[in-house]
């Protein structure tokens, strides 16, 4: 696994590359999916005052992708720049989907 990926698929089949996406958008589909059942039950999107375990598991899911994304950024920068840029940028894309709705919506 140390030698150098050759594309961009190549480069996305690595852990350190995936897992950080499939963080963030299973953190939006936790969101998405908690804001449509307080819609469908309520009308509304409900403000717990308390923080419930979707919000936890949220704030456990974009935090922890950090060190994963850092890792992967260390050691594959040098030796594939322009795959490596391209995963930094899905990976920053996804993270930033995953924080919109919890922006947008006020959460």
């Amino acid at each position: 696994m140390d030698r150098e990926p050759g594309s961009f698929r190549a480069m996305m089949r690595l852990p350190s590359a995936y897992l950080p996406v499939t963080m963030s958008l299973a953190a939006l589909t936790m969101v998405l999916g908690a804001v449509a059942v307080d819609l469908a039950h309520g009308g509304h999107i409900a403000r717990d005052p308390d923080e419930g375990a979707i919000a936890h598991l949220f704030q456990l899911l974009m935090t922890v992708q950090w060190p994963i994304t850092l890792f992967f950024v260390v050691k594959w920068l040098r030796r594939a720049p322009r795959q490596t840029l391209r995963v930094l940028g899905l990976q920053a894309a996804a993270w930033l989907a995953g924080c919109a709705p919890v922006y947008f919506l006020h959460l």
